[in-house]
Order: structure tokens, then sequence, then C-alpha cells
């Protein structure tokens, strides 16, 4: 009896697909530079509009068609804000406060998801999903328990209602734990653990050095979020002279709120601390992507 051998498949070629030519290659490098410039330039604009409103007076923003290009009142708008409030305070109290808020909330949620990402200790994942629960939770309904809390401590009114509550919170938790699995490798806390290492031991020489990208977005989104705060600070601080730079701006804006021009210079002044932050922490975190990738 006879088998009859069963026949073979038949795999296809593949066909190499021809190189695309220099002119195909430098129309898709055009049309992708074509594509940043044009986000970043749409990106760029309200400051650039900024800067418009706040470099003219009052009636030449209201002219028709408006004026697309800064005017020559910018010096003369900003000295109207010096002299109607006193925007150095608040200013330096903001810079206070954003520093502080960065500084802590960068060491306790880094500790805190090097726990999470590393370690393996009863009751982990539903610490973790607690901690989730409260990243859900919006910000107003946390609002008047907190007041409460800043009663009963007798801090209502001072910097530390400001600082301490923002210490630590569930996003930067959230963020470096997911960043800490993938950058930290076991083998190298396997070393460090028969090198005779701690817990801190592997969080400063293990961990921190590997996680500074994440430090660096977590340290930029932290400033510019407490730097931009106005609900809290206007709820809880009762001294004028305490106050932040946002609910400065709130107050001049409410009392002289048909001059756009000085409010929009007093926005302006706000608004360049917080893009020399950008400039500088963008570089830094750019750089230590690129330091990693090298490695």
């Amino acid at each position: 009896m006879s088998i009859l051998a069963s026949p073979r498949p038949v795999t296809p070629r593949r066909v190499a697909r021809p190189a695309p030519s220099p002119g195909n290659r430098r129309r898709r490098r055009l049309g992708l530079y074509l594509m940043l410039w044009s986000g970043a330039a749409l990106s760029f604009f309200p400051i650039y509009w900024l800067l418009v409103i706040a470099s003219n007076t009052t009636s030449d923003i209201y002219k028709s068609p408006p004026k697309l290009l800064p005017g020559s009142h910018l010096i003369e708008n900003i000295g109207k804000v010096f002299d109607k409030i006193d925007f150095v305070a608040p200013l330096v109290n903001t810079l206070f406060v954003a520093l502080a808020v960065t500084f802590l909330v960068l060491f306790f949620d880094s500790l805190a998801a090097f726990a999470f990402a590393k370690f393996d200790f009863p009751g982990r994942d539903a610490l973790f999903t607690a901690v989730l629960v409260t990243f859900m939770l919006p910000m107003q309904l946390s609002i008047i328990p907190q007041f409460i809390t800043m009663v009963n401590l007798g801090w209502v009114g001072s910097m530390q209602a400001l600082i301490i509550p923002a210490a630590a919170n569930a996003f930067g938790i959230f963020w470096l734990r997911q960043y800490i699995k993938s950058a930290v490798p076991d083998e190298l806390m396997d070393a460090c653990v028969l090198d005779g290492g701690g817990f801190m031991r592997q969080y400063v020489t293990v961990c921190l050095p590997l996680i500074r990208p994440g430090l660096g977005f977590l340290g930029l989104f932290t400033f510019i979020s407490t730097w931009n705060d106005y609900l809290w600070p206007l709820t809880i601080l009762t001294d004028p002279h305490r106050i932040t730079l946002q609910v400065a701006l709130a107050q001049l804006q409410a009392a002289f709120g048909q001059d756009y021009g000085m409010i929009m210079a007093g926005a302006l002044m706000a608004t360049v601390p917080l893009l020399v932050v950008f400039l500088f922490g963008a570089r830094q975190f750019i750089g230590d992507i690129a330091k990693g990738a090298i490695r």
C-alpha cells in the first residue's frame, strides 16, 4: 500500500520594497519638520498673545482689526502692577511654597514608589489600590475636611498649611512606581543586598541614579501645578502679606478689571518664572534620558 506524501506548503517570497529615493526622504523630513514647527507655533501663540495684550493699552486692545504686534506700553503696564499691589511678596511666597512642595513630593513619592515597586510586604496591593482611589477623587471634595484639620492644628493662615498637605500625592507615587518597575533592574537590587546594603542604601545608590528622568518630569509637573494653584491658597490664607501670586492677581483683576493691559502684564510676569523653570528642567530631563540611553 503506497503512502502519498503530503505536499509541502509553499511559503510566499517576501518582495523587498525599493528604498525611498532621496527626494522622497527629503519631502518626508520636510513634512515632519512642518508639523513640528506648526505644533510649536500653536503652543507658543497664547504666550505671544499675552505679550501683545500686556504691551498695549485697553483702548488699543479693543481696536478693530486687533493689533497683532507687541506695543510700547509694557513697562508702563508693569509699573501699574507694582503701584496697585505688592507683587514681590506674593512672588517670593509662591516660589518658596512651590520649591518646598516639589522637594517633599520628590522625596516622599519616590520612597513610597520604590517600596511599592521593588518590595513585597503584607497588604501592598491593597494599600496601593487605596492610593489609586484617592487619586480618582476630585480635589474639591477634600477642601472641607482639610480645612477642618488645619483649624484643629492651628495652621490657618500659615505657609505650612500649603506645604504639608501637598507633601505627597497619589499621582507621583503611581508615576514613579511604574517608572521604577521598568528602569531599576532586580539584578542591581540583589547585588546591593549581597553587598550588605539596606533599604536606604538601595534607594540612594541604586534607585535614584536610574530614575532621574522620571523625577525630572514629576518635579516639573509638581512645581507648575503648585505655582498655578489658586483655590486652596484662597481658602486657607488669611494674612494679606502671605498670599500667593495667583491670589494677588485675582485681587488685581477684581479691583481693576477694566484695565486689561495691566492685568495681562501681571499675568505675564507670573508666567516668566514658569518658562525659565520649564526650559531649564526640560533641558535636564532630555539630557538625563540621553545619558540613560547611552548607558
